[in-house]
């Protein structure tokens, strides 16, 4: 049996425990431990990770709906312009050599653990959030829908088209850019938000998915294990998050997260010497 499917599975309940404790961002560390363990270039990892993070989140889009707490309307506008972007994304990664697209990936994921970073520690030290105004998104109480105006359909916009072309250029959900996305431009409460971002993750990681297997740069043999790993272990996460203060969690998460950034940074440096 090749070396890949030994490790893959394990790789993956470790990041689907990762996007149980954290949330959809916890998927955006696919990538690193693909490249870090079975050795593999960002355009051969990033399919696999997009597998994985689209059935997990799938899972958790399906939950939300049925709990009624997924705007399925701005989750569906978001994901249109995420599509869109996506197969840009996936055809002008093969396009670019892997140590600039390492350190590029690298750089995304150290501002995403110091924003973590210092969220948590807001939080542990009781904060408060910097007042801010009302945000172009605004729930109506009367029917508990988004009210839907010119800014709030361009900030959504935006949001799920970048999050699109991230997706597929680097096979990271883009949760980390449409969860702080929702919080800044809605009022919509935390829950809301979460299950939203997972609707709007599983259409685009859906369709990158489906067109990396297209386009046959899908390795089957390692996605197939690595994703139903990752699914099982964000059903452990969420148990496991249960038990767990959220803080402190997304404490230890963003400097797992750190580390990892680093390493992959340092890796990425080196490859340009070789």
């Amino acid at each position: 049996m090749d070396y890949s499917t030994l490790i893959s599975p394990a790789l993956g309940i470790l990041v689907g425990v990762l996007m149980g404790l954290t949330g959809a961002g916890g998927g955006i560390l696919s990538v690193p431990l693909l490249v870090f363990f079975l050795d593999l270039p960002i355009t051969e990892a990033a399919p696999i990770a997009l597998c994985a993070v689209a059935l997990a989140s799938s899972i958790g889009a399906i939950l939300g709906l049925k709990n009624k707490i997924l705007r399925y309307k701005a989750a569906g506008f978001m994901a249109i312009f995420g599509l869109a972007l996506s197969p840009i994304g996936l055809w002008l990664a093969p396009k670019i050599p892997n140590a600039p697209l390492q350190v590029l990936f690298s750089l995304i994921l150290l501002y995403v653990a110091i924003r973590l970073l210092r969220q948590a520690r807001n939080e542990i030290k009781g904060v408060p959030e910097e007042h801010r105004k009302p945000p172009p998104c605004l729930m109506n109480p009367a029917i508990g829908k988004l009210q839907w105006t010119m800014p709030c359909a361009r900030a959504l916009m935006l949001a799920g088209s970048l999050a699109g072309f991230l997706s597929g250029l680097l096979g990271v959900g883009g949760g980390f850019i449409i969860v702080p996305a929702l919080k800044r431009y809605t009022d919509l409460p935390v829950k809301s938000i979460v299950a939203t971002s997972l609707g709007v993750l599983a259409i685009i990681t859906g369709g990158g998915a489906i067109f990396s297997a297209a386009s046959g740069s899908l390795n089957i043999m390692v996605a197939a294990p690595f994703a139903l790993a990752a699914l099982g272990g964000l059903l452990m996460g969420q148990l496991l998050g249960k038990k767990i203060s959220g803080s402190y969690t997304q404490l230890i998460f963003s400097i797992f997260t750190l580390v990892i950034a680093i390493g992959l940074l340092i890796k990425g440096v080196l490859l340009f010497n070789t």
